[in-house]
Order: C-alpha cells, then sequence, then structure tokens
C-alpha cells in the first residue's frame, strides 16, 4: 500500500484525439489519497474523455497516466482493479433483473454472487432486487449503477455525473460512499456538472477548459 498522501493518480502531459481533432492537449494534475476532486468544465472540454482514460478504456495519444502507480497502459489489468468507474450511461440491462445485473457484473469482475445482496441493500434497492430494471426510474438505475460499484473495493472511484436523476437522498447516499471509500484510504476524481451536490465532500476543484487544466 502506498503512503497515505501519494498520489493516487497522476497526470502528466496527457494528449488524447479523436481523428485529427485534439480533445486533451497536455492536461496535467494529481490527486492525492483521501482527497475528493471535481472535475468541472463545459460541454465538451474533454472531462469524461479524461474518466476514460483514467478507467482505462481509451489510451492516452500522448503523456504519462498511473493510478496508484500502476501506468494505465502497461499495467491496465492492474489498474482495472484499483478503480470503480461510474460512466454517465449506467449500463445495464434492460431485461434483467437488478440482481441478475449484478451477478452478471460480478461474474465479469471475478468476484463472487454473495455481493449482491449487500450491494443492493447499501444503495436501498434491496426491496426490488428481484424487478426488471426497464421499469426502473432514471434515479433507481443511477442506484444500481452504483451498486455495481460495490461488488469490488474500489480504491479510486472515477464517477461521471454521479449526481444525475437522483433526489436529496441519493445525492445523500453518494457522498455516503465517496467519503467512506476516501476515509478508507481511497481517491476520488468526479465529474460535475454543478457544483451543489459534491459541495460537502469536495476537497478542492480543477477546471478544464480548451483541452487543458485551467
Amino acid at each position: 500500500m502506498e503512503p497515505a498522501g501519494s498520489n493516487a493518480i497522476h497526470v502528466n502531459g496527457l494528449g488524447r484525439r479523436f481523428g485529427l481533432r485534439w480533445v486533451l492537449r497536455g492536461v496535467t494534475f494529481d490527486v492525492r489519497q483521501g482527497e475528493i476532486v471535481g472535475l468541472l468544465g463545459p460541454n465538451g472540454s474533454g472531462k469524461s474523455t479524461v474518466l476514460r482514460v483514467l478507467a482505462t478504456l481509451l489510451k492516452p495519444n500522448a503523456g504519462t497516466v498511473s493510478i496508484n502507480g500502476h501506468d494505465v497502459v502497461r499495467n491496465a489489468d492492474a489498474v482495472r482493479t484499483q478503480v470503480g468507474y461510474l460512466a454517465h450511461v449506467a449500463g445495464l440491462y434492460d431485461d434483467l433483473t437488478a440482481r441478475e445485473n449484478l451477478r452478471f457484473a460480478a461474474d465479469m469482475l471475478g468476484v463472487p454472487h454473495s455481493g449482491a445482496a449487500d450491494a443492493l441493500a447499501r444503495v436501498g434497492l434491496d426491496h426490488t432486487g428481484d424487478e426488471r430494471v426497464r421499469g426502473f426510474s432514471a434515479g433507481m438505475q443511477r442506484r444500481l449503477a452504483l451498486a455495481r460499484l460495490l461488488l469490488i473495493k474500489p480504491r479510486v472511484l472515477l464517477l461521471d455525473e454521479p449526481y444525475s436523476n437522483l433526489d436529496i437522498d441519493g445525492i445523500a447516499l453518494v457522498n455516503t460512499i465517496i467519503s467512506g471509500i476516501v476515509a478508507d484510504g481511497g481517491a476520488a476524481l468526479i465529474v460535475l456538472h454543478e457544483l451543489a451536490p459534491a459541495a460537502k465532500v469536495l476537497s478542492r476543484t480543477l477546471t478544464l477548459a480548451n483541452g487543458r487544466i485551467a
């Protein structure tokens, strides 16, 4: 385990292009263990792209990126054991029940099915575990996507607008989950459309503009 306060996320000169268009142009920042950092910026500024590179879903075209000392390109498998990534879209299977969604995710992650019940309870969906996701509200789907993160014990949270479609109780739930993981020595980077829902838990914020940290 890295010393407390060491870099959980290290990004140096990150560049990423799509075709000929550079979305990220030399992004550099660190997030230390014990920090909850908000990533702000206008639509199209590359916030989600940063998270996807950190989660090993995209490869950088320039620069270096590491999670707890593991390079996201050379040590991608090790990185995936460290991170809990929540995309802006929930990415659930509508024709499966909530419990079946989590069991399928557990199979993909190589973890036991036994964690599904606890994860559902932690997000307040234990009473709807056997209902098909097709009938879930957007907020319930967001909660289920959070439950999927809890099947493992992520040390670094990468969350893309996690408060979307959530009510006051849902927002409080997200903040409790984030704070608990970070209190255990983790870290979090949160893409935010608005600051208010996360204001009570944030350590600081970064702003992305024109492909760079402003």
